[in-house]
């Protein structure tokens, strides 16, 4: 029964994903035995938290019921009150969170409040679970730095576009709508200069219900962007955000910026943009999450940075071929297969036609 409660917290809390940052993803239910009778998460940052909102719901109910969280309740004051203060009032008997925030404002001490009022508290219930969902808000905590995600389409032989350029479409639709959901629950969505160079995509979110846009990040040394590219003029509440160079050209960064985007001036490398100095930034703007969706020299940069945390890999039951053709990873690559970046909590799943590879990058620090 424990574990069926704290399961739908999880699903209500995987509905902030990309919605709450700088904050948690948090779900609540407060439960009866095993009668639901109030739920609610965390919606975005500088609203009620998920514990509230539970609350409200259940209103008198919660008077000797159990409540079911996906986090420890925060005890600190910001945008919002401290969650165990609603916890106690609402005379809750027993707490089940799924995790312990690491937050230094909070790690343990919502859990000691809500002991030292009475109310009996048990941590760990589908703590991995909570782990996986909460990993992006984790590595944020104890680093500083976005959880960045490598997500690529390529054919059995490792190519994503022909030795001409074309690469629409590799994977199947039922892929792509899955990358759009992929979308929509990232803080923010980056590519690399060569593929808005080829491709001129959107990075916009479509065909999700009730989804939303993300940051977009362009890495781009050179301020190569185009002023008049779908991602800088598309539409959209999410910004769009160019990494170039500090000596890119001053009549380029003009432009991208009088077209409305922001045009960042960090420090170079001899490949691109430094993209450990592009991940210092987003994190200090609490980003939490980074979906990076190549191409290929901007897929090893990331890699060989170790600014990759997972990856998402499509791989479509198409052969392109040719010496020429565009390598999902580009770049120098790694002199000896010992020296080969491995996966570990690896993970394959059949969609449509495709087969999706994900997995952690081992001994990337999180």
């Amino acid at each position: 029964m424990s574990e069926r409660l704290m399961r739908r917290a999880l699903a209500l809390a995987a509905r902030g994903l990309g919605r709450t940052s700088p904050n948690p993803a948090v779900g609540a239910v407060v439960a009866r035995g095993d009668v639901i009778v109030g739920e609610g998460f965390h919606r975005r940052a500088g609203e009620a938290h998920a514990e509230p909102i539970a609350l409200g719901h259940a209103g008198e109910a919660a008077r000797g019921a159990d409540l079911f969280v996906t986090l420890e309740p925060c005890c600190h004051h910001g945008r919002t009150p401290p969650c165990t203060e609603a916890i106690i009032a609402a005379g809750i008997a027993r707490v089940f969170f799924a995790m312990r925030d690491p937050d230094p404002r909070c790690a343990g001490g919502g859990e000691a409040a809500l002991r030292a009022a009475g109310v009996a508290v048990e941590g760990g219930l589908l703590q991995a679970e909570a782990g996986r969902l909460l990993a992006p808000y984790v590595k944020h905590r104890r680093t500083g730095l976005p959880l960045v995600t490598l997500k690529l389409a390529m054919s059995l032989d490792g190519r994503i576009a022909t030795r001409t350029g074309d690469s629409r479409w590799i994977t199947s639709e039922r892929a792509r709508r899955l990358v759009h959901t992929m979308r929509d629950r990232a803080d923010a969505v980056m590519v690399g200069v060569g593929t808005v160079l080829a491709d001129d995509p959107a990075l916009t979110t479509r065909g999700v219900p009730g989804g939303r846009d993300a940051l977009r990040v362009i890495a781009d040394r050179g301020a190569r962007t185009p002023a008049t590219a779908q991602v800088v003029v598309q539409e959209s509440p999410a910004r769009c955000v160019i990494a170039a160079g500090a000596g890119a050209s001053p009549e380029r960064v003009r432009a991208l910026r009088a077209a409305g985007a922001e045009v960042l001036a960090l420090p170079a490398t001899e490949t691109g943009v430094d993209l450990r100095a592009l991940a210092m930034v987003l994190g200090e703007r609490g980003v939490l999450s980074v979906l990076l969706e190549g191409g290929g020299r901007l897929a090893w940069g990331a890699l060989a940075a170790g600014m990759v945390d997972r990856v998402a890999l499509f791989y479509a039951p198409i052969i392109i071929g040719g010496a020429d053709a565009v390598p999902a990873v580009g770049g120098l690559g790694v002199e000896r297969v010992a020296d080969a970046l491995r996966l570990s909590e690896m993970t394959v799943t059949h969609v449509g036609p495709e087969w999706l590879v994900e997995g952690a990058i081992e001994g990337v620090g999180r």
